[in-house]
């Protein structure tokens, strides 16, 4: 008997969540690379909310062949708009720059194959789907993922991929389980299906700046709240249910914008160094967004990083209105200065090729590596930035020195 999400307390659902997660192993006989006499790829969306759905449309427009035939999400109401959404042509165009926006026709999803509650991931995994999204708040990730993995499916996972050094240990072990069973797992940094930076790295790795040896890394914008996150309290809602619906405000659901949003810089400065960093020192704090309706998370962050080559890093993430906004990374090596597409120095290049929409083309990438037996596995490089983003918080929050070994192993 499922505890009905009105009456469901916070220390009621880590209760659950951890008995879920004990009983999650899923032994689901499906174990196809994808559906069996048939090129198509079936897919099955878990976390309906806009990100979820974006990527839903993505998934389908990236390829053919490709089908979302089921949905789940806590909420009843979540899974009908997403369903409602995908019927519709002229929705989430936001999320595509091809003028062809037709994903209705590849949506066999219907209400009966709509699961929700706490436990609608584990009915869908339970179906005929290849290839799962998981697009909920990034506290779920590394169990969603784990059970997705025994279940025997392909995962597509948003970024960040954990909240804490516990997911992040979860993500590392379930990676080495994706490659031991040839499953693919993409995660949702972009970037690194964007040609722009694609065609960077390849330059910088073979030395075209020479030795890195400081950078930045940016994601100064304004409240996120500007863009629809927040909700406010309605009438029978408990306080687990107002969490869950404003997860982005809650540190144990999102990170921490630091996590949930400045992962995606991060992630680009570890690609070109190569390695994530040894250390985070920083400061942060709550001064601008200070409402108790606006959860715990910080509104700035300052953070510095050092690598084990002697390269130090600047990281700022802040998210305060009418201010000027900054998303980007640089690096310094010793020949010279790089930017996204862009190399400053002896030699100096700058791309000026075709740029697909990424958020399309990291759904090409994956489904291609799956019907070429050749499966990606991104899980671990995601898991070692999205740590470098928690470490960051770690060191704003305590006032201490974090060092890569203590948070990986010892937190």
């Amino acid at each position: 008997m499922h505890t009905p999400i009105s009456t469901l307390t916070r220390r009621d659902f880590l209760k659950t969540s951890a008995t879920a997660t004990a009983a999650g192993a899923l032994a689901a006989s499906y174990t196809g690379v994808f559906a069996a006499a048939s090129d198509t790829i079936r897919v099955g969306l878990v976390g309906c909310g806009s990100r979820g759905t974006g990527a839903a449309m993505n998934c389908v427009l990236s390829s053919p062949g490709v089908e979302i035939t089921a949905l789940a999400d806590v909420f009843e109401d979540k899974a009908g708009e997403c369903l409602q959404r995908l019927k519709n042509d002229q929705a989430g165009r936001e999320w595509s720059c091809s003028q062809d926006w037709k994903h209705s026709a590849q949506v066999k999803a219907t209400r009966d194959r709509c699961f929700t509650g706490f436990d609608g991931y584990r009915e869908l995994l339970k179906t005929d789907v290849d290839l799962v999204l998981l697009a909920t708040p990034p506290h779920f990730r590394p169990a969603y993922l784990k059970a997705a993995l025994e279940a025997g499916k392909h995962v597509f996972m948003e970024k960040p991929v954990a909240v804490d050094p516990v997911g992040i240990r979860s993500i590392i072990a379930s990676a080495e389980l994706a490659k031991q069973k040839g499953l693919a797992i993409v995660a949702g940094t972009q970037r690194r299906h964007q040609n722009a930076y694609t065609e960077l790295m390849k330059r910088l790795h073979a030395g075209a700046i020479g030795e890195i040896v400081a950078g930045e890394a940016y994601w100064n914008g304004p409240c996120v709240r500007t863009y629809g996150f927040y909700h406010e309290r309605q009438p029978g809602w408990s306080a687990m249910e107002y969490m869950l619906r404003n997860w982005y405000f809650y540190s144990w659901l999102s990170g921490d914008h630091i996590v949930e949003q400045h992962v995606h810089n991060l992630d680009v400065v570890n690609w070109a160094i190569g390695a994530p960093p040894v250390e985070a020192v920083g400061v942060g704090g709550r001064q601008w967004r200070v409402e108790p309706q606006f959860g715990n998370i910080y509104d700035h962050f300052g953070i510095r990083y050092r690598y084990a080559n002697g390269a130090v890093v600047v990281s700022m993430a802040r998210q305060i209105n009418d201010t000027q906004p900054l998303v980007t990374e640089g690096l310094i090596g010793t020949k010279g200065r790089a930017s996204a597409g862009r190399i400053d120095g002896a030699g100096a290049w700058k791309w000026d090729g075709p740029n697909p929409n990424p958020y399309e083309q990291e759904h090409t990438d994956l489904i291609a590596s799956i019907r070429a037996g050749k499966p990606l596995n991104e899980a671990r490089r995601v898991a070692e930035s999205t740590l470098t983003a928690i470490m960051g918080r770690m060191a704003a929050y305590t006032g201490q020195a974090v060092s890569w070994d203590f948070a990986l192993k010892d937190s």
